[in-house]
């Protein structure tokens, strides 16, 4: 079975430019946990789930830094004022954009259930040759596919 069978083709998708505060909003809206960041041609330039952007605001701690005689106190930044400061960021900013995993509609299932199980990831882009999106799978994909089909037959 190929990836093309399990994925979903209608892919909610964000721009470079979009803020983290846009982002957040489709992820509501959408009722999603993560999408993949396209150029206007489709091109994928990085991906960004709900863990990146939590990451992101996450309140900073209290720090002392002892810089020999030199002290330096950082107060404990909170909740609120760091969501100010980064919603209106680019979410490319905090999005994976290095050594992007893919899988293409032309790959067999076993190995993008393979790469989402090895690297713990909840989906994946499905990426033409000209590493245009074009889907996305996920694991909810696999196990609704798996249940619909494979199961019935057994």
């Amino acid at each position: 079975m190929k990836v093309r069978e399990f994925m979903i083709t209608n892919v909610i998708k964000a721009h470079p430019n979009d803020s983290i505060k846009e982002v957040m909003t489709m992820f509501v809206e959408k009722k999603v946990g993560g999408l993949p960041i396209c150029e206007k041609d489709g091109t994928l330039v990085g991906m960004v789930s709900d863990g990146d952007i939590l990451r992101s605001i996450k309140p900073i701690e209290q720090r002392v830094y002892d810089f020999v005689f030199y002290m330096e106190y950082l107060g404990e930044e909170n909740l609120q004022s760091r969501l100010k400061d980064l919603t209106e960021k680019e979410i490319i900013k905090i999005a994976k954009t290095k050594g992007l995993i893919t899988v293409s509609p032309d790959d067999e299932i076993e190995h993008a259930v393979t790469l989402l199980s090895k690297h713990h990831f909840k989906k994946l882009p499905v990426v033409n040759q000209n590493n245009r999106v074009v889907g996305v799978i996920s694991r909810g994909d696999v196990i609704r596919k798996i249940q619909k089909s494979i199961l019935k037959e057994i």
